[in-house]
């Protein structure tokens, strides 16, 4: 009867073992920080979202975010601010737009806070429109965020604005830049949350 014999490992074998170890451990050390270095860093991560507690924002409030080094002016707007921003002749605006097309919902409206002249902070609840008032040069927004007033060539960048042209624009007149597609989605996600969390109170 065969008895079975065991193959003891050889010095070869365990230098063999060895050196794929160091091998794969060098390689992993060679390519993980490659690949590390494509993701963006936490201080980029940090400024790319932002999340707002918009029922802590009473109906005629504006409050003012920082998102990517900006300021953010979110407005709570009354019924009367709305009808005034909707009941506008666009003929009679430098940068005409409708209001239906600088908001997702009539009573939520996002702006960049940036006067379009030379870049200024404007004030809200000021100038004569009841909108936001640049104290720098005197460039007078409605309550849509749209010039009406002074030496800014455009309205407050709004979010939305569409990249295309707006049926609502003349033709001689270039689309507004518009705010980061994200932050468009995160106000989204915040008034879609905000609007079921009331329907579900009431």
């Amino acid at each position: 009867m065969a008895s079975a014999t065991t193959v003891e490992p050889t010095r070869r074998d365990f230098l063999f073992i060895a050196t794929g170890a160091v091998a794969a451990v060098g390689t992993a050390a060679v390519v993980w920080p490659l690949i590390s270095q494509m993701s963006p860093d936490a201080s980029t991560l940090a400024l790319a979202s932002t999340e707002v507690d918009i029922g802590s924002i009473p109906e005629g409030q504006i409050v003012t975010i920082k998102w990517r080094g900006k300021p953010v002016f979110i407005s709570h707007r009354t019924a009367k601010e709305i009808e005034e921003a909707q009941n506008v002749n666009l003929e009679t605006l430098p940068d005409p737009q409708a209001d239906s097309a600088r908001v997702q919902k009539p009573q939520w409206l996002v702006l960049v806070g940036v006067c379009t002249h030379l870049g200024c902070i404007p004030l809200g609840h000021q100038g004569e429109y009841g909108g936001w008032f640049c104290p720098c040069h005197g460039s007078v927004y409605d309550t849509s965020g749209r010039i009406r007033k002074g030496p800014a060539p455009r309205n407050l960048r709004s979010c939305p604005t569409p990249n295309s042209k707006s049926a609502d624009r003349r033709p001689d007149r270039p689309a507004p830049s518009a705010c980061s597609t994200e932050f468009c989605e995160e106000i989204q996600r915040c008034t879609d949350t905000q609007l079921s969390s009331r329907r579900t109170a009431s």
